[in-house]
């Protein structure tokens, strides 16, 4: 049973690294433009896709696979604040409307150019850590969250450490504020928009090797990422990474010991059961008058 405890532990580790760099790179667009990006699990899906066209196609390095595809799905995050969330600035529904818009926009790009197949590419690595006979840590898992964990706490930096990312926050806090102090929003919107959508793909990039990869694959990461930051607190990035981790053990334990459809409904009723003890969430703040 211990060994079984431990392996699960691994296994919910890889599940919230993964959901994690999701979740906070939507509270980053949220954060500071105000805007549900219903298209950020198809921006999981193309870092996924990324890899698919360069690492197993055309046999680029894997890590260099996952860079070239942080940059795409990064330059396609800048895309959409151009083109749909800086025009729609002042209407959030309309936003709203185009991100979904956009979402089957990419769904339809992914099954023009590789299909509706599931793709399931090998990983980098067979390696595996053995750290006794029932505990194994494939090192492509390891990869995984020792990536995420370098990259959060690079934007940890970045937002508590350099002016651009001091901008960042207080265009979050007070927009209005924030641009009278002579910050241009348009920069710091760019910047969010970059930062979150690459999250989202290299955290696709990533899992790619580890999961089916599909036009569709993108659906079940926004829901979980939805469930994370509310759980967390809307905007909160710290309330992201640690409703990530919980809902990643708590979902990892119940597949283990039940089934998926069993830890699904587990996972909402978490969400239910945090909204009505705390209605803001584990980190978020009430709105003030």
């Amino acid at each position: 049973m211990t060994e079984l405890l431990a392996q699960t532990g691994l296994n919910a580790l890889y599940a919230a690294s993964y959901i994690s760099l999701v979740a906070v790179g939507l509270v980053l667009i949220f954060g500071v433009m105000g805007v549900v990006n219903f298209a950020h699990g198809e921006l999981f899906m193309a870092g996924a896709y990324a890899i698919v066209a360069l690492y197993a196609d055309i046999g680029v390095p894997f890590l260099a696979a996952v860079a070239a595809g942080l940059v795409f799905v990064g330059g396609l995050g800048l895309l959409m604040e151009r083109a749909l969330f800086r025009p729609l600035r002042d209407n959030p529904l309309g936003g709203l409307v185009a991100s979904i818009g956009f979402l089957m926009i990419l769904q339809a790009l992914a099954v023009m150019g590789f299909g509706v197949r599931m793709e399931h590419i090998p990983p980098p690595t067979q390696d595996v850590i053995v750290l006794s006979e029932k505990v194994r840590l494939p090192v492509s898992r390891l990869v995984v969250i020792v990536s995420a964990v370098l990259l959060l706490s690079a934007l940890w930096y970045f937002l508590k450490r350099t002016r651009f990312g001091w901008a960042l926050r207080a265009s979050a806090q007070d927009p209005e504020a924030a641009a009278l102090q002579g910050i241009s929003i348009n920069q710091t919107a760019r910047i969010a928009m970059f930062i979150g959508a690459a999250l989202a793909g290299v955290a696709g990039a990533l899992t790619a090797p580890l999961v089916s990869v599909n036009p569709h694959m993108g659906h079940s990461v926004i829901v979980t990422a939805f469930i994370v930051i509310i759980v967390g607190g809307v905007g909160s990035l710290e309330g992201a990474v640690v409703a990530s981790v919980l809902y990643a053990f708590v979902h990892t334990i119940v597949t283990t010991f039940y089934d998926g459809v069993v830890a699904d409904i587990v996972g909402l009723s978490l969400l239910l059961g945090v909204l009505v003890v705390r209605p803001t969430g584990l980190f978020g703040t009430a709105d003030r008058a």
